[in-house]
């Protein structure tokens, strides 16, 4: 959408002054903070264009304009494209996020993005590594199995299995020396597929245990819930858009528990790539009128392992919040990084 310098230059006040005030902003202050030399009926002629094409709109008769979700979208390309963001003190980012194991290092850095920003900080996880290092079983009862996988991030993955038939110590042994011998290294589906072709030799009962071990998904409710973290969701409760509107705050809450929905959400800026900014109300996308999210992949030597991000009101400092969820990724990945490279 294209707007002339003085239309352009009344939308960006306009919406930087409802940022900092909360209250719609009359035609009177919009000039005087505009620094443009124009007539009150000019102002209000150029206001009238802009509510007719969507960018704004009028609560009340007579009481000043606030944005709609597409007067946002303006707003927020407008400063993306000319950078025109604050700078972050990274001193904090760079002496919290150091290398250490995923699960540690994904909860530091959204437990950090949330008390930074003051709003809910939202990270989806790494997925679960379908390699595995080595393998160990414990037997818990003659029918029930622990399966302990480590991966070659050094991250640890317990699987429970039920099993038919009774086992004791020395099959579990058997099934651990096979598939650590034959297998570490390699995927859980080509380890499968390894199974039912080549191990007629070995007891059936042990290629029972080992197929359960890798035939395992991550597609359960639990894994679903743990792929996204959600904290300082309290946070919101201190802002005045969802303090006021209860369905509002409601939504957003729905949506915290909405586990799966949320990581769909995430997902879009997966396949973006860059800092993404989502405003609420402005498409299907996030629905929900005057929430916000800001989101930014993170990355491993492996390529992009996951997604953060802030969610809030559409009346947020995108100049501030933009550039902190972009320098919070940029740390993760950068930690992430060197505790791949430190791996054996």
């Amino acid at each position: 959408m294209h707007l002339d310098d003085r239309a352009h230059t009344l939308l960006t006040t306009l919406v930087s002054q409802y940022i900092t005030q909360g209250q719609p902003v009359g035609s009177g202050t919009l000039a005087q903070q505009a620094g443009l030399k124009l007539s009150p009926a000019t102002v209000r002629h150029v206001l009238a264009d802009l509510e007719h094409m969507g960018l704004i709109s009028s609560p009340h008769t007579s009481a000043g304009r606030v944005p709609t979700p597409q007067g946002y979208r303006f707003f927020v390309d407008a400063m993306m494209t000319a950078s025109a963001f604050e700078t972050i003190d990274d001193s904090t980012f760079r002496s919290s996020l150091q290398p250490d194991s995923a699960q540690r290092l994904v909860s530091s850095a959204v437990q950090l993005l949330s008390h930074i920003s003051k709003f809910a900080g939202v990270i989806s996880t790494p997925k679960r590594s379908q390699v595995f290092r080595h393998i160990e079983f414990l037997l818990l009862s003659p029918q029930r199995v622990l399966a302990i996988l480590i991966t070659p991030e050094g991250d640890v993955q317990n699987r429970l299995l039920e099993l038919e038939y009774p086992y004791q110590t020395n099959d579990l042994v058997a099934a651990a020396n096979y598939l650590n011998t034959h297998c570490a290294g390699r995927s859980l589906e080509q380890i499968h597929y390894q199974l039912s072709q080549e191990l007629h030799s070995l007891q059936e009962r042990v290629t029972f245990l080992m197929q359960a071990a890798v035939s395992q998904n991550n597609d359960t409710p639990s894994a679903q819930d743990d792929a996204v973290i959600v904290r300082g969701e309290r946070h919101l409760l201190d802002v005045s858009e969802f303090a006021n509107d209860m369905n509002r705050l409601r939504q957003t809450f729905d949506l915290f528990d909405e586990k799966n929905r949320l990581l769909q959400l995430l997902e879009r800026t997966n396949h973006a790539g860059g800092v993404q900014v989502f405003i609420g109300g402005e498409s299907d996308v996030l629905p929900y009128d005057g929430v916000s999210l800001i989101s930014a992949p993170y990355t491993a030597s492996s390529g992009v392992i996951g997604v953060l991000g802030v969610i809030g009101p559409s009346r947020m400092a995108y100049e501030r919040v933009i550039p902190l969820v972009d320098v919070t990724a940029k740390f993760l990945s950068r930690a992430m990084g060197h505790k791949d490279a430190q791996e054996p």
